[in-house]
């Protein structure tokens, strides 16, 4: 039994130093091959490997991040919305311009979205009253204007203040504003100065904030329904440099 163990021993040591040797290779790698100097034999363009500093890494790490997050950015699924454009359409005559309304509506564009928007060469002042909900309204308010003998007229142009009633008309504003003040002294204090249109006028649709949504609804509409297609907004002198 004995003599067995030591002829055991014998061989387990035999082959341990054939295997340290690579005498076994074609069956076992030699321990060299996993270890150093073995291992820094496979290394593949070892100079390029830095060691930083704990803050150095940190600005590499963040760098990293925000040069990976540009691309996404760019192509538009950061996830922030595009700011809201103004968009308009035009000119339009009077019945034009109610026909591409009931174009907007038929396609869903919500109510108020699209606003008409009066543009003329040149504008007078006027002292006005309205606009009134419904014609009744407006008739009951002339006959009380009847009663304190302020003259009037019914306004028929713009739309947007029809029905309505017209007090005075001025070619400047400070001639409007004088005349506000003495109706007020009479008891009229609902009514304002506003520019009105002399002349030719043309109409066009302004929607002055539509996001992105209704840009695509706009921007969709048939053009053979729609007389002029919606495109920037461009900026017209205010009404009230008319005075």
């Amino acid at each position: 039994m004995l003599r067995r163990l030591v002829l055991l021993l014998l061989l387990a040591n035999a082959g341990f130093f054939a295997w340290t040797q690579g005498w076994l290779a074609p069956w076992l790698p030699p321990p060299g091959e996993g270890r150093e100097p073995g291992r820094l034999a496979m290394q593949v363009q070892p100079e390029r490997i830095r060691v930083l500093s704990a803050g150095a890494a940190s600005a590499a790490l963040a760098s990293a991040v925000v040069a990976g997050e540009a691309p996404a950015a760019q192509n538009g699924i950061s996830g922030q919305e595009s700011p809201p454009v103004c968009l308009e359409a035009g000119p339009f005559t009077e019945a034009a311009a109610r026909a591409a309304e009931a174009l907007l509506a038929e396609h869903g564009v919500p109510e108020g979205a699209v606003v008409r928007e009066l543009v003329a060469r040149s504008y007078t002042w006027g002292v006005v009253i309205g606009r009134f909900a419904e014609r009744e309204s407006m008739r009951a308010r002339a006959e009380e204007l009847t009663r304190l003998r302020v003259r009037f007229e019914e306004i028929t142009t713009p739309s947007t203040l029809v029905p309505g009633l017209r007090l005075g008309n001025f070619s400047d504003r400070y001639g409007a504003e004088t005349a506000l003040a003495g109706l007020g002294a009479k008891g009229v204090h609902d009514a304002r100065v506003v520019p009105l249109p002399l002349g030719a006028t043309q109409q066009w649709l302004r929607a002055p904030e539509a996001d992105a949504e209704l840009q695509t609804r706009l921007k969709s509409l048939p053009p053979e329904r729609l007389e002029r297609a919606f495109g920037p907004c461009v900026a017209r002198p205010s009404p009230s440099a008319a005075g």
